[in-house]
């Protein structure tokens, strides 16, 4: 089975999650870090995954979704392209790259794509089972009950994850499984700056993608004049978001064809490079969470 992270939603989930006290000798915080490797520690002794990819952004915010819809991510910029970011959450970033080197955990970002990309391909390339761990629901567009694929959702924490299948989308949000992308793109979110369209709720979006099936089939009929089907105003709202319908899916559909280089996805179930393992724990007190981690995967 390949379990694929979220790596940037799980280390922030570590962050907020694990007070700043927990800091390395010299006094650096290293709660994201801590954390992060607790997390992967639980995943694998509870799922045992045989393939495991920390997913990176290689950018947060990349151009062609910017070029598409401008608002994409606009209020979490700090400065040209920079995402805001904690100021002691910055530094623990590069620590936790090392520490997964190190480890001889796969890591992979493409320039020019998200996570979620990285993902979204890595997801589509598999040619078995696929445990996609994320905080973001963005991933749920992923699941396929065929492959099958499933999103293991961290909104009630890591050691009680949200299981996610075709079944769980309908239910949660009454549309076909698959039709994540779709609804998201009708209904929009906030969050990430994408408007949605306008006086189309989650309600209303989740009618309309269940009687046309996709978006694209929606499009279809409100382009040929169609008007069966349609809730009371939603062809004249569809309508005037015809520009942002044009371009939406491209922003919120993760792609599945990025150029992910072609690397051994394998657990380890040693250390890559146990001697900078050891100066990366006694740097920054991390003896506690590694020998937890070691131990899990010699185990596996």
């Amino acid at each position: 089975m390949l379990m694929l992270l979220d790596t940037p939603s799980l280390y922030f989930r570590a962050y907020y999650g694990i007070p700043e006290s927990m800091t390395a000798p010299d006094g650096m915080p290293v709660n994201a870090v801590r954390g992060l490797i607790d997390m992967i520690a639980t995943l694998v002794r509870q799922h045992s995954p045989t393939e495991l990819v920390a997913c990176m952004d290689a950018d947060w915010r990349p151009a062609f979704r910017v070029a598409a819809i401008p608002t994409y991510k606009a209020h979490r910029v700090a400065s040209g392209n920079e995402e805001t970011v904690p100021d002691t959450l910055v530094p623990q970033v590069p620590v936790i790259e090392d520490v997964l080197d190190a480890l001889g955990i796969a890591r992979i970002g493409v320039p020019g794509y998200e996570a979620d990309d990285v993902i979204g391909t890595l997801a589509t390339r598999a040619s078995g089972a696929v445990d996609i761990v994320t905080g973001d629901r963005d991933l749920f567009q992923l699941v396929d009950d065929a492959k099958p694929c499933r999103a293991l959702y961290t909104v009630r924490g890591i050691r009680n994850l949200q299981m996610v299948d075709e079944a769980f989308v309908a239910d949660k949000y009454g549309i076909p499984g698959q039709a994540y992308a779709d609804f998201a793109t009708l209904r929009g979110d906030p969050s990430d700056g994408l408007p949605g369209v306008s006086g189309i709720g989650e309600k209303t979006a989740a009618a309309l993608i269940t009687r046309f099936g996709s978006l694209t089939a929606l499009l279809t009929a409100l382009d040929a004049g169609v008007t069966d089907g349609f809730p009371a105003g939603a062809r004249t709202k569809l309508a005037a978001a015809r520009d942002y319908l044009a371009v939406a899916p491209g922003v919120v559909e993760v792609a599945r064809d990025a150029p992910v280089p072609d690397v051994d996805l394998t657990c380890p179930a040693k250390p890559r490079d146990p001697e900078r393992l050891v100066a990366l724990a006694d740097r920054y007190g991390l003896d506690g969470p590694l020998n937890r981690l070691l131990a899990t995967l010699a185990d596996r």
